[in-house]
């Protein structure tokens, strides 16, 4: 077989793609972990304002809390990367999903930032985890379908983040956290158990995908390093995110007076504005190319989150949360993309884990800054990191090696 897949490559000029049939099976399977991964992580998030006030924690208490997600995450991440070597990242994202949707009940149980803290742990841990295990297999999806649809996986990421924050607004005037938060368990865990059933009977499509391509050199020193500046790139953009996602409910109830019901909503137009962004960003990148794409996108976000963060209307601030969303949406795929072009999966992995561990850290450091100069002028850091990130991104456009 192997001499034949060989002469059909030198006969056809293309590589023997795997069937189409599982592939579109492992697509769809992928998408629902994506977007079940954005519903649970948003349906503790519009919750946080309900739950800061259950512990009685301050805004520093509250980062502290919640820096527990952040090092649960990393501490997994650091280690995923070799689960999914040794059994397989369907298997990996499997288990991490089904620890997501069981810890996302435990934060409603405490009553202390201490503890809170702690089972965070746990929830940041299957986070992490998750994050890492899908988009590794994502990647090797990608390299097998020989399409750009990994925008299309993080699409599914806001949407599902849009319907938990939409969900979230509904029910918090009417449900507590804890039957809101347990109600989330069931969901995710069915949604998991179906879409896992076709991770677990197909597995990842890596090595037939790359089964005649040549084999990539080791990256070099100046490969490494840009792979390291796409990867700060994602950072910066992703501290938006996880600020936006853990702070913009507080932000609109303690600093503009809003009620819970609109408050819990706050993150929904930053989600929405993402998930539309994404589905957009193959044209975006096909009309301006990827520098500019992230240029434009870098300083969109930071004048969004400039209205957002010193707004004094609850529907100003909403407005500029969209339009931070619009902003950031494709950033990140873009320099996770570039990084996997560079460096393979290798760069995938390295600026993934950079990026994300700007989501997770993003939180901590806005609750710190809060206590200091108070919370409007600590989410105009979102802003700067944004700005920051169009500049690092016309400032290696040269370094970057033409795709297109």
């Amino acid at each position: 077989m192997p001499t034949l897949n060989k002469i059909r490559t030198a006969l056809t000029g293309t590589a023997h793609r795997p069937s189409g049939t599982p592939l579109t099976a492992l697509r769809t399977a992928l998408t629902a972990f994506f977007a079940v991964d954005g519903f649970v992580f948003a349906g503790w998030v519009v919750r946080i304002p309900a739950i800061k006030a259950q512990v009685g924690a301050s805004s520093g208490a509250l980062g502290l809390a919640l820096l527990g997600v952040s090092a649960g995450a990393v501490a997994t991440m650091v280690i995923t990367g070799r689960l999914c070597h040794r059994f397989g990242s369907h298997p990996v994202t499997v288990g991490c999903a089904a620890l997501l949707a069981l810890s996302v009940a435990l934060p409603p149980l405490t009553h202390s930032a201490l503890a809170l803290g702690l089972v965070l742990l746990v929830f940041g841990a299957a986070y992490g985890g998750l994050n890492v295990a899908m988009n590794s297999a994502a990647v090797d999806l990608v390299r097998a379908l020989r399409r750009p649809v990994m925008p299309g996986f993080h699409a599914a990421f806001s949407f599902g983040g849009l319907v938990g924050a939409g969900l979230g607004g509904l029910v918090a005037p009417h449900l507590s956290p804890t039957r809101h938060l347990l109600l989330l368990t069931p969901v995710a865990l069915v949604v998991s158990a179906v879409a896992g059933r076709v991770l677990l009977r197909h597995p990842a499509p890596r090595t037939q995908a790359v089964e005649s391509a040549p084999v990539r050199p080791r990256a070099g020193t100046g490969t490494r390093w840009l792979v390291g500046v796409f990867g700060l790139i994602a950072l910066c953009t992703a501290y938006g995110e996880g600020a936006l996602a853990d702070w913009s409910a507080l932000h609109l109830t303690q600093d503009l007076d809003s009620g819970p019901g609109l408050a819990a909503a706050a993150y929904a137009p930053f989600a929405l504005a993402m998930a539309v962004g994404r589905l957009s960003g193959t044209a975006l990148l096909e009309c301006f190319g990827q520098t500019r794409t992230l240029v434009l996108g870098g300083l969109t976000a930071a004048s969004g989150m400039l209205l957002g963060a010193l707004a004094p209307l609850p529907w100003l601030a909403l407005t500029g949360f969209a339009v931070t969303g619009l902003g950031l949406a494709n950033i990140f795929p873009v320099a996770i993309a570039r990084a996997g072009a560079l460096a393979g999966p290798g760069g995938v992995a390295a600026a993934s884990t950079l990026g994300y561990g700007g989501m997770l850290l993003g939180p901590p450091s806005i609750g710190f800054l809060a206590e200091a100069v108070g919370l409007p002028l600590a989410l105009t850091t979102v802003a700067l990191l944004a700005a920051a990130a169009a500049l690092i991104a016309f400032t290696v456009r040269n370094a970057e090696p033409r795709t297109a």
